[in-house]
């Protein structure tokens, strides 16, 4: 029995979902395993060359490779994306991450889109701007009050990588590359630039974690986040649209961040509470889920039957 095209993008989405908000928490695990950022990056990016390097062979696939498009991609959503958000997660607790990185995607995507192809921002961009920079500020004014520091070195990270990921985002619209090149061209290339300059100049900590965790990390994000949450989430867009799936998907990390502070023990003050509800509300913009309920109610009224 086939499932109906919707059923199958909620199904794909909840992988996603699932996958996603795992990075949040393996992320912040890494840290407290002492897996440092540059080795995870490596580790991730070793794997997933090794997985996906013989499948474009194979296919004899491989053409795309040598376009700029993927090298740019990866350099970007690649390289330098992995390095401040791991990096991030060193100093930070994973709800910092549901702000300054999730929260702030939208928004680096929007400002990313206006920089380099001046596309405007519309109504709803300029509303979820207002909530978020409006959460920040009660956040922040919290956090001074509590401990005498606004922002960390954490947050920042986490902020960059989300500029990262918004230039990441637009460029790969602009460019038009399917899935499959884009996943597989960011994982290739970002092999074939970072590790040589890992194993020949970077500091290796490998000995410090556990075996078995290193092997966890690796599985996780060398396979699950770069391969399978990269097609679940491309096929889940096919299904629901964008907006919607977009949008769902969203709260995944928002979850995980409240499931973060009883598996790992983090603090939720009332000052992460209020950044989480507003760069919530200001990343799923819930108010366009009612605005596209009212316009179908409006538009079954209308195509209604008269007696």
């Amino acid at each position: 029995m086939v499932l109906p095209t919707r059923y199958q993008g909620y199904a794909f989405v909840a992988i996603t979902m699932c996958i996603w908000g795992g990075f949040t928490i393996s992320s912040r695990l890494s840290a407290l395993w002492h897996i440092s950022a540059w080795d995870i990056t490596a580790l991730r990016f070793m794997l997933a060359f090794i997985i996906l390097m013989p499948i474009l062979i194979y296919k004899k696939d491989t053409a795309f490779l040598f376009k700029k498009e993927p090298f740019i991609l990866a350099m970007i959503g690649g390289v330098a994306y992995c390095l401040t958000c791991y990096s991030a997660f060193q100093f930070v607790p994973a709800a910092h991450a549901a702000i300054f990185l999730n929260g702030c995607i939208p928004l680096a995507t929007a400002v990313a889109a206006f920089v380099f192809f001046k596309q405007p921002f519309d109504g709803h961009t300029w509303a979820s701007l207002s909530i978020m920079l409006c959460s920040i500020l009660v956040m922040s004014f919290l956090m001074y009050q509590a401990t005498g520091v606004a922002f960390s070195l954490g947050d920042l990270l986490f902020f960059i990588s989300a500029i990262w990921w918004g230039i990441f985002t637009v460029l790969l619209k602009q460019w038009k590359i399917s899935a499959w090149h884009a996943m597989s061209g960011v994982a290739i290339w970002s092999a074939l630039v970072y590790i040589p300059i890992y194993l020949l100049f970077i500091p290796k900590h490998l000995a410090q974690p556990q075996l078995e965790h290193l092997i966890i990390q690796t599985i996780f994000h060398g396979i699950f986040v770069v391969i399978i949450a990269t097609l679940t989430y491309i096929e889940a867009i096919k299904r629901l649209g964008a907006f919607k799936a977009g949008s769902i998907v969203t709260l995944a990390p928002f979850i995980a961040a409240i499931i973060a502070v009883p598996l790992l023990g983090e603090p939720l003050s009332l000052a992460i509470v209020c950044g989480l509800i507003g760069m919530g509300i200001g990343a799923l913009q819930p108010w366009r889920w009612l605005r596209t309920d009212s316009l179908q109610q409006k538009l079954n009224e209308q195509n209604k039957p008269s007696n």
